[in-house]
Formats: C-alpha cells, structure tokens, sequence
C-alpha cells in the first residue's frame, strides 16, 4: 500500500520554519506498533565496531541488549559485513562514534551489502553517529532514511544531558516510559526531513526539547528539531537515534524497544 505523506510545519524559536514529513495513517498499524511482548523472541542483533573494541559504543549497546532482556548480541566488522556476515542477523546496530569513519570502513561494497540488508527485510537502528551514516544527507551516507542534518556547520555542539518529547506514537513504541525523557547527547545529528522523492517520508517519534548550545552553535537551533525517527527502507525497518540512550544511566528501554520493532519480532 502507498504511503502518504502528512505535511505540518515547525515553528522554531529562532524563525525558521522546516516542513516536516511523517508517515501517513495508510502504513499499517502492525508494521508501526512494535510493542514487545512479555516474553520476546530472541532478537540476533549485529553491533559494528572498527575499533578493535576501544570504543565504549558497542560495549555500551551489549550490555543493554543482553539475553535477559531477549537479545543475542555480537560484534561485526567491516570485513564481516563486505563478506555477508549480517545474513546471520535480524539487526544491524551502527553506534555512536564518526558517521565518517564508518562509512569509510565500510567501503563501497559495505554500504551496498547494509543497504541490501535492509532492503530484504533486514532491521537497522542508528545511534548518533550510525543517524548520520543512515541519513540522505552526505555523500558518503547510506540514504536509507529520508533526513537531513540541521545546522550541520555546528554539529561539534556539545555534549550533555538534554529532554526529548516522545510523541504519542513514540510513547507506545519505545516502552512508555513517560511524555518526556531525559537523556545523554553527544553531537548526534539534529534530524530533519530530507525531501528525497525516492525515498518515503519519516515518522517522529521524540523531538529535542532542551539543547546544547556550545563552541558556537546559536541558541534555539537544536529545540524542536528530531530526536528519534523511524521509517521503512524496501522490506526493511530503519530506526535512527541522534542522542544516546544506551549511557550508563540512560533510558536504556528506548533502545531496547527500538531494537525489537526494527526487527519486526
């Protein structure tokens, strides 16, 4: 079934105005619901890592997707993933880090096989940095959701705790744990739609109400703008996470609900 595409408009502090797109009411309600059942299926989830385990990114996501929890985690490397490693797996997690970086290591042939997992069906969840590589925005972007990044120039904003607002729909999907949250961010991308006519519009599940305004960022820019989206890439379900829930400390039950719906389990 087509999807629709509902047009509302963004008011920001500062003046501007961005139109935002959201998925229309004609997605079926079971593909957008995602509530986890009481005792879940184990999701086999894929978590990226070029660092030779320096980085806490992944370490991070391990330990909030445990097997308690209904989850079977492990680590993928670029060479994996160029030599079809994710056919193992219901879900690719690209963590924080560099958007950069990662499709760097990717390569090429990398980019085209997450591209492919996604498409037959597979899940993705990007976090902060795997936002920006999931975006439609750079040149080295995987393009498989439709946004682009908001006053890029000042992405190195800063770092801290901020509130997001869930909407209804991201209250429902992400656990319910309340029309607001607090939560880490750390220079994630401030989301916005992208306006690509190939790809179908997002929905906003928790948008930025609070900000970090450092190292030369204007005031007011990061308020209003998109927190957490998800939409659909071919077969596949695509979740994007600018902040970083995952923290120690943090509302770790966003990921672990984001995590099952992109999996469709």
């Amino acid at each position: 079934m087509k999807r629709n595409l509902l047009a509302t408009t963004l008011h920001k502090p500062s003046g501007f105005s961005i139109l935002l797109c959201v998925l229309g009411t004609s997605v079926a309600q079971s593909e957008l619901r995602g509530e986890a059942p009481s005792q879940p299926n184990l999701v086999t989830v894929a978590i990226y890592d070029h660092s030779n385990d320096i980085s806490n990114g992944r370490k991070n996501l391990s330990r909030v997707l445990d097997l308690e929890s209904g989850f079977s985690c492990s680590k993928i490397t670029p060479a994996e993933i160029r030599a079809n490693g994710l056919d193992d797996f219901d879900v690719l997690v690209m963590p924080g880090g560099s958007g950069s970086k990662q499709s760097e290591k990717l390569g090429d042939v990398g980019r085209d096989k997450v591209r492919e997992f996604v498409r037959k069906g597979g899940g993705y969840v990007g976090v902060c940095a795997g936002s920006y590589l999931a975006s439609s925005h750079y040149s080295w972007s995987l393009g498989i959701i439709n946004a682009r990044v908001w006053d890029r120039v000042h992405w190195a904003r800063g770092q801290g705790d901020v509130k997001l607002s869930l909407s209804a729909a991201g209250c429902q999907l992400l656990g319910c744990v309340g029309p607001e949250v607090d939560v880490f961010y750390g220079q994630g991308p401030l989301l916005v739609p992208g306006g690509d006519s190939t790809l179908p519009g997002y929905e906003v599940l928790g948008t930025y109400k609070t900000e970090i305004a450092e190292k030369g960022a204007p005031q007011h820019a990061m308020v209003g703008t998109h927190a957490i989206i998800r939409s659909k890439y071919g077969e596949g379900r695509v979740i994007c996470f600018s902040p970083h829930p995952e923290e120690p400390g943090g509302p770790k039950v966003l990921i672990q609900h984001g995590v099952r719906w992109a999996s469709t389990k």
